[in-house]
């Protein structure tokens, strides 16, 4: 299944922030921490009981520091594939309770090749919808890190 690249996927966020920024509706306490607008957004205003379920637990990563084969997923992500396999662009689950809560829909899962593996290895890229806002996991899902595109 092919989706889209994430920046057509982002434009119901796109019109909140806007509305948002002209002084649109106020959001309550709860919606405004289930579509925090950055990764220090997430951390600053999770509630106590996150780190329970394992949001506080996600780490960050530059850019830079990823492997090779992450850069290119990177790059067919923003490009809309083709991908190689048919699971890359599926909903993530989010099943672990790792990454902040959100929408089903919201996240979807793409492979990182991993050399020398005999099948898709257990590197990952996660995608949220907003821009830029990539996880990936090197331990099939048992830890992530936010992706830092600016270092």
């Amino acid at each position: 299944m092919r989706f889209p690249p994430r920046i057509a996927r982002a434009g119901a966020l796109g019109a909140l922030a806007a509305a948002l920024l002209v002084g649109g509706p106020a959001l309550t306490t709860a919606s405004a921490t289930t579509a925090p607008t950055s990764h220090a957004a997430i951390t600053a205003t999770a509630p106590a009981s996150a780190s329970a379920v394992g949001q506080a637990d996600v780490g960050e990563i530059c850019h830079s520091k990823l492997p090779p084969e992450a850069h290119e997923t990177l790059d067919l992500i923003e490009q809309g594939g083709p991908y190689p396999y048919p699971q890359d662009g599926t909903v993530f689950q989010n099943r672990e309770g790792i990454l902040p809560d959100q929408q089903e829909g919201y996240y979807h899962e793409y492979t990182v090749e991993t050399p020398g593996s005999d099948d898709r290895g257990a590197r990952r890229i996660v995608t949220g919808d907003k821009q830029q806002e990539d996880y990936y996991t090197a331990d099939h899902y048992e830890s992530f890190d936010l992706v830092d595109h600016s270092c």
